[in-house]
């Protein structure tokens, strides 16, 4: 343990640039490999799933649920890991779990049949609980501990191009959220949904565990280093300093600006694992194919890239709160255009919408809670936001397929997620956010 969190297996310090460069790309390839254990990876699967295990939409939309919802209870716990292990410990980790788990998704058929075979009872009891736990193990693995620590350790190495870093690698992240679901379908038609799990378990439980255990260091200070570009042989032997401006767990909870950044940032998960999940049944609704369907993520990533990267660098120079408002209103014309998906106009709001409001939802995950509460107990109340995010992006998928099968339409549940967005947004044009102050006054 004591070689994860050190400056091993070879000096970073020594390299001819700044090695928070390094830290850079791992930290966009951990976002990327986390692919697997999101919505729109496990997404390409549902209707695979629906019919190999037996089960009906609403039923594997709950398995989805109970097993998000898991999750999300022990992530807060993954955060104080991250915060006591490093993130080396925790990407790893995360990493060989994701990837376990795949394989076991892979097999999920084959073990139900057989307990079918020696019991005699009905497919769906074996099969519910099986992808019940697998989606629990992606979910925790891949959408929660690998993407929080992903994104944690970057903030750590950066500070006066903390915005603009953080957008490059949104950038990448983008298009590769978006093209996700296009890969991932055509490795099935090439190896089958057995094959294409095999393929991706492989990538991120072998390949991208290995990069992180070589590659990451936990802090500049571990390697010599000080944040942004500085070399310093004595911080080496230095305790980590806290600022002033650090804030502990039981701080932010009782900050009600960080339950407005929460909710704000969960209505999103919420709304977009929700459209994610359903994609293919929600486009078919309003008559558009399945091609189209997952086309759709295309455009919009184009739209959430160039907002995102614009934002970002204007935020090392401007607060917070004018995005977060900025952000629910885009979020808002997205559900209007969801709404009336069979018009071509409502078609390129949803686009708009969503990917202006994705683009700006990044720069918020990234920074808000940096610099609002410092780092030294970030990967608690990051992971307490990322507990709540998962949640609801737990209650999205069902409560999508739910309003379906009561009203013969996902609509209902799109016009109450609008109505949500709404309320959230004059909340935070009305909520003063004392602690959202110039990047450069924190001194963080």
């Amino acid at each position: 343990m004591k070689y994860l969190q050190a400056d091993w297996p070879f000096p970073a310090a020594r390299m001819p640039f700044f090695y928070g460069w390094v830290i850079a790309l791992v930290s966009t390839l951990g976002f990327l490999f986390s692919i697997p254990g999101q919505t729109m990876g496990m997404a390409v699967f549902a209707d695979t799933f629906i019919t190999e295990f037996g089960l009906s939409r609403t039923q594997l939309s709950t398995a989805y649920l109970i097993g998000t919802v898991l999750s999300a209870l022990i992530l807060p716990r993954a955060g104080r890991w991250y915060d006591r292990y490093g993130a080396r410990t925790s990407l790893v980790g995360a990493a060989i779990v994701l990837g376990v788990t795949l394989v076991f998704i892979s097999g999920i058929d084959l073990l139900a049949l057989g307990l079918v075979g020696l019991t005699g009872l009905p497919l769906v009891w074996f099969s519910f609980p099986l992808i019940l736990f697998g989606y629990f193990g992606v979910r925790f693995s891949g959408q929660g501990v690998l993407t929080s620590a992903s994104r944690n350790v970057l903030l750590i190495w950066f500070n006066r191009r903390r915005g603009l870093v953080s957008g490059i690698r949104g950038v990448f992240v983008s298009l590769g959220f978006s093209i996700a679901p296009l890969i991932i379908a055509a490795m099935i038609i090439e190896f089958g949904w057995r094959g294409a799990l095999w393929v991706m378990a492989g990538a991120v439980g072998l390949g991208f565990a290995f990069l992180a255990l070589l590659t990451v260091r936990d802090r500049p200070e571990v390697s010599g280093l000080t944040v942004d570009d500085g070399y310093s042989p004595a911080a080496k032997h230095q305790p980590y300093q806290a600022h002033a401006a650090e804030r502990t767990l039981g701080e932010a909870r009782r900050d009600p600006v960080f339950w407005l950044y929460a909710s704000a940032l969960s209505m999103h998960a919420l709304f977009g694992t929700a459209v994610t999940f359903h994609v293919v049944a929600i486009f078919g609704q309003a008559g558009r194919d399945q091609v189209e369907a997952f086309a759709y993520f295309l455009p919009q990533a184009i739209v959430s890239v160039c907002v995102n990267l614009a934002a970002s660098a204007l935020s090392d120079y401007s607060r917070l709160k004018p995005v977060l408002v900025v952000m629910l209103m885009f979020f808002l014309l997205g559900a209007l255009g969801l709404v009336r998906l069979d018009s071509q106009w409502g078609y390129w709001l949803l686009v708009v919408g969503f990917g202006a409001g994705g683009g700006l939802w990044g720069v918020l995950s990234n920074l808000v809670f940096i610099r609002h509460y410092g780092s030294l107990h970030l990967g608690e109340i990051s992971g307490l936001n990322t507990a709540i995010t998962v949640f609801a992006s737990a209650i999205g998928p069902v409560s999508f397929s739910l309003a379906n099968d009561s009203f013969g339409s996902f609509q209902a549940a799109a016009i109450v997620c609008a109505i949500g967005l709404a309320v959230l947004l004059l909340i935070s044009v009305f909520t003063p956010q004392p602690n959202d102050r110039l990047p450069r006054g924190l001194g963080i």
